[in-house]
């Protein structure tokens, strides 16, 4: 028999974790939620440093499910997310730069920074930073952790949330379901980003435009950070590069990737930044999202000998382990989110039906 309140494991504090997580918590149940890095938000970053901050992860988000656009009218109440209206510009290959009229489309951000949004989120929720969840093992009191930095955890959970990129969730899955890495592994798709930031007086690019999408060379798109609502400090922007470029250079070392798009970014007009940072992104972006997710289907069948129901996430009840993500749903930020809030339904109405029986 299932306690009153289960205890629930959310191994990943990414947007679709958090949102899982505080919909469970919400209806009672005990969350704990887990994450390798050292602050909520997943791809929803921001870096930090003297004088300075830069988003270097997802850029913006759009609204088009009317359940998130509530959840982002609760962000703009609590004053962690606002809409950001640049001047955006399409870089051609041969050198023509077109203006982007202004369209339909609403652009969100995180305020002050991206990933205010995944802290407000996380605020009344218990998060474990620093929790690297190498293996999960299953016994008569429930689901036990394992973690890199603190070994075997002593609390057992009634069940446990994978809320992390699909290659890290093939990892943990393998001991339970006969996935392969063909089937997921390769379904992520990386992305190089740098932040460059200006200090000196003076020294600034300004080329007319906010943002940029660039359709020639190895970036993807460029961005002045400032120019989101919000942003105090230095001047800064982010250059990402594209999906194909990051992926030929996955392992380079950073210096010669740093070289590679500063030459890309100088050819634009920039003058050099006084400070540079790098950054990879090993799984930035879905691809072949139906493939993953039927390929978590078709590897497991309910109690009933039916297959799991798949939609926005995956929920496993003969194990009682979970999947969700934005890579199953779309790769958006609003996929993200509503990928954890269907995955905490399936979870409630699934351990409902258990307690009942």
């Amino acid at each position: 028999m299932i306690a009153t309140r289960p205890n629930i494991a959310v191994i990943g504090a990414g947007l679709a974790g958090l949102s899982c997580a505080r919909h469970l918590q919400d209806a009672g149940y005990r969350v704990t939620v887990f994450d390798k890095a050292r602050g909520p938000g997943g791809r929803m970053s921001t870096r930090r440093g003297d004088d300075w901050q830069c988003d270097h992860g997802a850029q913006y988000f759009t609204v088009r499910d009317n359940r998130f656009r509530d959840e982002v009218a609760r962000w703009e109440t609590a004053g962690v997310a606002a809409l950001w209206e640049p001047r955006l510009a399409v870089l051609e290959a041969d050198g023509s730069v077109a203006r982007k009229a202004p369209d339909s489309t609403a652009r969100f951000v995180g305020v002050p920074r991206m990933s205010a949004p995944a802290g407000w989120l996380g605020a009344n929720l218990r998060v474990h930073s620093g929790y690297t969840i190498v293996d999960m093992q299953h016994d008569r009191a429930g689901w036990r952790l394992h973690s890199k930095e603190h070994g075997v955890h002593d609390d057992r959970y009634d069940a446990v949330v994978l809320a992390i990129p699909a290659p890290q969730a093939t990892v943990l899955l393998q001991p339970l379901l006969p996935l392969t890495a063909r089937q997921t592994a390769t379904d992520m798709l990386p992305r190089w980003t740098l932040m460059l930031r200006y200090r000196t007086p003076g020294i600034r690019f300004a080329p007319g435009y906010d943002a940029a999408f660039v359709n020639h060379g190895p970036l993807g798109w460029i961005a002045r950070d400032g120019s989101k609502p919000g942003r105090q400090g230095s001047e800064t922007w982010v250059l990402q590069a594209t999906a194909g470029w990051s992926a030929q250079h996955l392992e380079d070392d950073s210096d010669s990737v740093i070289a590679a798009l500063l030459a890309a970014f100088a050819a634009l007009g920039a003058p050099p930044p006084d400070e540079v940072t790098a950054h990879r992104w090993r799984y930035a972006r879905a691809g072949g999202q139906q493939d993953n997710a039927q390929a978590i289907q078709q590897n497991h069948v309910d109690e009933d000998g039916e297959p799991a129901v798949l939609r926005e996430a995956i929920w496993l009840p003969a194990v009682r382990v979970g999947v969700c993500g934005d890579w199953l749903a779309g790769g958006r930020v609003e996929d993200a989110w509503l990928s954890g809030r269907t995955l905490a339904a399936q979870v409630l109405a699934s351990m409902a039906c258990a307690a009942s029986s």
